[in-house]
């Protein structure tokens, strides 16, 4: 068995063609997999092998960035479960009329039945959502923790879902395993400390997904997947946590591919199927409206909760995973889980370019959703007071931090840094910076900037995502900023694309960092009896 060159040739094609019309890749990946069961190509071994090690790995990584304090937010687990909640009974009541009706797909469904298919749409897509604020960089944003959050309460209650119903009791070990969690985590933040930065980070990351986790959770009767998620939550307080899950993005994002296309090989719907998949997909609008009301209804801004509720726009994996239960169970026929497949294909078809363009959906629509919001703020959503800075750093990791360290060494206590991430600025606040929690893409804040008489004379861009970059620049020129800007690029092409743009300078952080090196070593160091040489001299 091998995997046939024209998958990936297919694959690869209507991936690259995706992203040139401004679709995630994995619209491409879909749509190859359509036009592969079209050739008679179905989903074999090999293909679910990769398809499952990629979620695996997707869950692991998940785990590493979150915390378990942002499950226990009110928006989190209380929006996660009435939404779930709600729109089972939406749903459900929505598919018993149909039922009523005669139409011949839906004839025949029971209450039990309506159920099950509307517990299965119900959930949002994890890598969907994942990929999108891995792509926009948002991650670690009110928005993107919300999202995360919300879809790991989604999960939690998909895992339950499928223990319960395999009638599988975990085995008295799964005490044992549970038990010695501490000890486990206590060991490999030791170990992980001293693993480096190589080959071995990878592969220590497939043995805390795999065998630490998935596998020690499968052998006591456990969900394998749940066991990769909660080995990574346990490390993710650590310190290289990010660097660890960066060394598993690539082979990620790689071994996804195969998940998209198992659902496209699923095959290609019968008329009758795809008109239900179509209904279903009709629906969806339900789910978001439902969505924005309850995220605003726990403070949050009309933007914060339009952006999540957009992130979580679309049917998820899990309820296929669910569905392939129902119909190994007999509760549920095979056509039914064909129409969530292509209803789940569509929905992140349509859901793709709305989350592209959600500040433009945001700005037409900005007056009416407002409306929605309440008094009282969201703690990481108060009010932000521009001050009278002199100078701004926009995202502060490692090098906005520098930037930051640097300006305020030569110029004094001037600088102010920017950052949407909450744990970045409570730790730079206790370590003495000037620091404020802002998100720099949402319109309010440009809004509460002074227009006049502003003291900002340069504004720094370190935000390692390009559009959030020129989306930046493009603010300031609006409002006219009379300032300097600069910014860092992480490639060559970068440069000339900021530069047009209209930023005083830029340049690529990879490169500049040689030159430091050289720079501080001539500082540090006493090299004098290098000799200089003129290249005419060594001629």
């Amino acid at each position: 068995m091998h995997l046939d060159p024209l998958i990936i040739f297919f694959a690869f094609g209507f991936g690259y063609l995706a992203s040139r019309v401004g679709l995630p890749p994995l619209v491409g990946y879909l749509v190859a997999g359509f036009a592969l069961s079209t050739q008679g190509y179905t989903s074999g071994p090999i293909i679910q092998e990769i398809a499952d090690i990629g979620v695996t790995i997707l869950l692991f990584t998940i785990g590493l960035k979150l915390k378990i304090r942002n499950l226990l937010k009110p928006e989190v687990w209380a929006g996660a479960s009435l939404h779930m909640l709600i729109t089972v009974a939406i749903f459900s009541a929505g598919l018993m009329g149909l039922a009523a009706t005669g139409m011949t797909f839906f004839a025949g469904l029971n209450l039990k039945t309506a159920l099950l298919i509307a517990f299965a749409l119900s959930f949002s897509s994890t890598v969907f959502a994942v990929k999108i604020l891995e792509e926009s960089g948002r991650s670690s944003s009110l928005n993107g923790r919300t999202a995360i959050g919300v879809l790991i309460i989604q999960d939690i209650f998909a895992v339950l879902f499928l223990t319960f119903s395999t009638g599988k009791i975990p085995s008295i070990w799964a005490i044992v395993v549970i038990g010695a969690l501490p000890i486990a985590r206590w060991l490999f933040m030791r170990i992980l400390n001293r693993i480096g930065h190589g080959e071995l980070q990878v592969l220590f990351g497939f043995f805390l997904a795999f065998v630490a986790g998935a596998w020690a959770f499968n052998i006591v009767g456990l969900k394998a997947d749940l066991g990769a998620l909660i080995m990574g939550m346990l490390l993710a307080p650590h310190a290289r946590a990010s660097d660890l899950a960066s060394s598993l993005y690539s082979i990620k994002d790689f071994l996804l591919v195969g998940f998209f296309l198992e659902i496209g090989l699923a095959g290609l719907p019968s008329l009758a199927t795809l008109n239900a998949a179509l209904l279903l997909v009709m629906v969806i609008p339900i789910k978001v409206a439902l969505f924005f009301f309850l995220f605003s209804r726990f403070r949050m801004k009309a933007r914060t909760s339009l952006i999540t509720t957009l992130n979580l726009a679309n049917y998820s994996e899990f309820g296929l995973i669910v569905g392939g239960l129902a119909v190994a169970n007999g509760w549920l026929e095979r056509d039914w889980l064909l129409a969530i497949a292509v209803a789940l294909s569509i929905s992140f078809v349509i859901a793709s370019p709305f989350n592209k363009i959600a500040d433009t959906i945001f700005e037409k629509v900005r007056l009416l959703l407002k409306q929605f919001e309440t008094e009282e703020r969201h703690p990481d959503e108060e009010q932000y007071d521009a001050g009278t800075w002199q100078i701004v750093v926009l995202g502060m990791g490692r090098v906005g931090t520098g930037a930051y360290d640097y300006f305020t060494e030569k110029f004094g206590p001037v600088v102010l840094g920017i950052d949407f991430n909450a744990d970045t600025v409570d730790t730079l606040l206790e370590n003495g910076k000037h620091v404020g929690l802002a998100d720099v893409s949402d319109p309010d804040f440009w809004h509460k900037l002074p227009t006049s008489g502003a003291m900002v004379r340069l504004v720094v861009l370190t935000m390692p995502n390009l559009a959030s970059q020129l989306y930046v620049v493009k603010k300031l020129k609006e409002r006219g900023f009379p300032g300097q800007i600069a910014a860092m690029a992480t490639y060559d092409d970068e440069v000339d694309v900021l530069r047009e743009a209209g930023v005083s300078t830029s340049f690529n952080v990879f490169a500049e960092a040689g030159f430091g090196l050289g720079s501080h070593i001539c500082k540090e160091m006493d090299i004098s009896d290098i000799k200089s040489m003129k290249p005419e001299d060594k001629a």
